[in-house]
């Protein structure tokens, strides 16, 4: 594929370039950190962030919700068929 982009360097304000599922998990940190997330079905979102805060975010399908988290946990998330991107 030819990207015209390819030899620049993303910042936090450029599009996602990555993707995964995730299960909420109380112990196990995520892979990469978050540049968003995205949820299939609206509720509450327990994370980690970055910097270590711990909070609950309410997050809708359709608006992925701006945050650099480190862990989803499992214990308090409520939304459904969450999305990292980074």
């Amino acid at each position: 594929m030819n990207d015209p982009f390819r030899n620049h360097a993303p910042g936090l304000e450029s599009p996602a370039v990555r993707l995964v599922s995730v299960t909420p998990d109380d112990a196990a940190d995520l892979d990469f950190p978050t540049r968003a997330i995205a949820v299939g079905t609206e509720g509450l979102v327990q994370l980690i962030t970055v910097a270590g805060d711990t909070g609950q975010i309410f997050v809708v399908p359709g608006a992925p919700f701006p945050i650099r988290a480190r862990r989803i946990l499992a214990t308090g998330t409520t939304a459904a068929n969450i999305v990292a991107l980074a």
